[in-house]
């Protein structure tokens, strides 16, 4: 069940590989994300020290679960991958011109869970194409529609 999209992503980059990550939360962060109080539009990935963490994600705190501590919304969190995922992950970034974006946040068996996407940056002609081609496919499904009818 998807919590959170990160729609920028799909518009600004062309998704090659996704990965599942778990994410490294504390117990406010969790309760808030169950209340929906999450953002990954400004967020992204990095590979530090062989190891993947998100920045930029916006949790907000909910002011009943966090009485006791005072919480940062837009921290480092670590993502948890296998070793090897990391080791290709690490290849492709630094050879290939990939980034590593954040698709969206979604619960596998209880646990929230960072969906992240290898990704290759978007030229304005191709958002304009692709902007294009979503449009004509709306129309297509106007049209289908009206001739049901």
């Amino acid at each position: 069940m998807t919590i959170v999209d990160n729609k920028k992503a799909f518009h600004d980059y062309f998704i090659e590989e996704r990965y599942e990550a778990g994410i490294m939360l504390e117990g406010w962060e969790v309760k808030s994300i169950r209340a929906g109080r999450v953002q990954l539009k400004e967020a992204y990935v990095i590979v530090r020290n062989g190891e993947v963490f998100l920045f930029g994600a916006h949790i907000s705190a909910l002011p009943t679960a966090s009485t006791h501590i005072h919480p940062e919304a837009v921290r480092t969190r670590k993502l948890l991958l296998n070793a090897d995922e990391i080791k290709r992950l690490i290849g492709k970034v630094e050879r290939s011109g990939y980034t590593l974006v954040p698709l969206n946040l979604h619960y596998l068996k209880g646990r929230v869970k960072c969906e992240i996407g290898l990704a290759k940056g978007k030229k304005q002609h191709d958002k304009r194409d692709t902007e294009k081609q979503r449009d004509t496919q709306r129309e297509i499904q106007a049209a289908m529609k009206q001739h049901r009818r």
